[in-house]
């Protein structure tokens, strides 16, 4: 249905790795500066959200379950490549559905990294289990472990028509354990609905301060505001021209500075992709090693217009 729609709506377009449908030069970037590994840690999840771009659900296994022998194998990677990454990223899916989430996390942390763990904070993370590794860890590494909690908006009305009825209190359950046991939080929300970004961040801070929140709403690092992915929209393609056009550089494209490594249903190893936000589209798989991913990424996907160049985006800390 998706790629449909991506179809319908882009007629033409992202069909050439390195030339646009208007015959011009694809722009493409090179990994500049390796600074975040993000693992998908499988795309389980415990609720189905309206909108998720990775269609994560309770049913959804197309990205299984990682291990933690797997992650220090790239983790040993990152150290021959002498790639300078100073933060390991956990996404899923929902990372605590993922029974080894905690040996993953305590191998980064371990090795000197920041951890950054994308969670919904319900059940999965809530179970005491996990409770309990998570007070653990943060106790013994302190800010250098931070998990992003998804709070689609402000107010429960619209975070739930998201989630699912009951999710908005939930997540706020979680979050008022991870405030009593000293983690250290941030919030990913959504920019899907129409109100100004101000607007938002009035929202948000107004949220935190009454749940007693340390989380700055005015900070985009602390409170990450993603722009929707919407593949029925149209978007432009973007060339070598754009760069000088929009005033950017290649070097702010999150594939300047990260790659995401899957293991695939049936695959005997995992791979590694250039983007988090495409686990399903083969141009961007790029082999099985650290080497491999070092190639340059060639713009060619809607994602890589609206989310990153245009949108300014990136699903790092």
């Amino acid at each position: 249905m998706k790629d449909q729609a991506h179809q319908s709506a882009n007629i033409g377009k992202f069909q050439d790795r390195f030339v646009t449908a208007r015959g011009e030069t694809r722009a493409s970037v090179a990994l500049t500066h390796p600074e975040t590994l993000w693992f998908n840690t499988g795309t389980l999840c415990n609720i189905e959200c309206a909108n998720c771009y990775i269609l994560s659900s309770p049913t959804n296994d197309a990205l299984v379950y990682i291990t933690a022998d797997e992650v220090r194998a790239y983790l040993d990677q990152i150290t021959e490549r002498g790639w300078p990454v100073r933060e390991i990223g956990f996404t899923g899916g929902e990372p605590f559905m993922n029974s080894q989430i905690l040996d993953m996390a305590r191998a980064a942390l371990e090795r000197g990294y920041e951890v950054l763990i994308l969670t919904n904070a319900m059940r999965p993370m809530m179970r005491r289990k996990m409770r309990e590794g998570v007070r653990a860890l943060a106790a013994e590494y302190g800010n250098r472990l931070t998990l992003r909690v998804s709070v689609d908006h402000h107010t429960a009305a619209r975070h739930d028509a998201e989630r699912g009825a009951g999710s908005f209190e939930r997540s706020l359950q979680g979050m008022r354990f991870l405030r009593d046991a000293g983690v250290r939080m941030t919030v990913a929300g959504r920019a899907v609905w129409h109100e100004s970004e101000a607007e938002a961040r009035d929202g948000y801070a107004a949220l935190y301060r009454e749940n007693n929140f340390n989380i700055d709403a005015q900070d985009p690092g602390q409170t990450v505001l993603f722009p929707e992915m919407d593949e029925t929209v149209e978007v432009p393609e973007i060339t070598t021209a754009c760069w000088d056009i929009l005033g950017k550089h290649p070097d702010q494209v999150m594939c300047a500075s990260s790659r995401m490594v899957v293991k695939r249903k049936g695959a005997a190893r995992p791979v590694v992709l250039a983007c988090t936000l495409l686990p399903y589209a083969p141009e961007f798989e790029m082999g099985e090693t650290l080497e491999q991913a070092e190639a340059d990424v060639h713009l060619n996907h809607p994602h890589c217009a609206k989310f990153c160049v245009l949108g300014g985006a990136s699903c790092s800390a």
